[in-house]
């Protein structure tokens, strides 16, 4: 089986069987502003790649872009949202549970070679990105506005801080 395909199946069991569906609509908006922002980074890098997926003989690299945008990481993060807790420190643990389950994935796919780094780009990048992710994602659960302006200033920096080739103005 694919193992790409193989993480998305997991994935969707997974959230069959603990994810909270009777109440899915609440976590909609987040589940989409993940998506959105999933596909935004792979136009703005797009010749420019941080990480790169790697093709497994079912799937072309775009297929697996558009899966893992559209489908896993909604469903991951209705997952995640799920069961947040409401004290500040089970949030903050929560949050790096979560960070070091993608990161474990993460390292899977590195160590088969489903998943490559370049410019600058590593695990240790993405462990960190992945607790800013999932601290961006609770954020944005309870305070949609002020998700996305953190998203911006968040953008900007990886642009600048990796220097990717991205113009504003032409």
């Amino acid at each position: 089986m694919s193992m790409h395909l193989a993480i998305t199946l997991l994935t969707i069991l997974a959230s069959l069987k603990w994810g909270n569906w009777k109440n899915w609509k609440e976590y909609h908006s987040s589940m989409f502003f993940i998506a959105t922002y999933g596909l935004l980074y792979e136009y703005i890098v797009q010749e420019y790649n941080l990480w790169e997926f790697h093709a497994d003989w079912l799937f072309s690299v775009k297929m697996i872009v558009i899966i893992y945008a559209v489908i896993t990481m909604p469903v991951s993060v209705f997952l995640f949202l799920s069961h947040f807790p409401s004290k500040w420190f089970q949030r903050i643990v929560y949050i790096f549970i979560w960070s070091f389950i993608y990161i474990a994935v993460e390292f899977v796919l590195d160590q088969s070679g489903r998943i490559t780094y370049d410019h600058g780009w590593g695990i240790g990048y993405s462990f960190l990105f992945d607790i800013v992710m999932f601290s961006v994602i609770a954020l944005h659960h309870y305070y949609p506005v002020r998700a996305y302006l953190v998203s911006i200033f968040i953008i900007a920096f990886l642009i600048s801080y990796f220097q990717v080739p991205f113009e504003v103005f032409k």
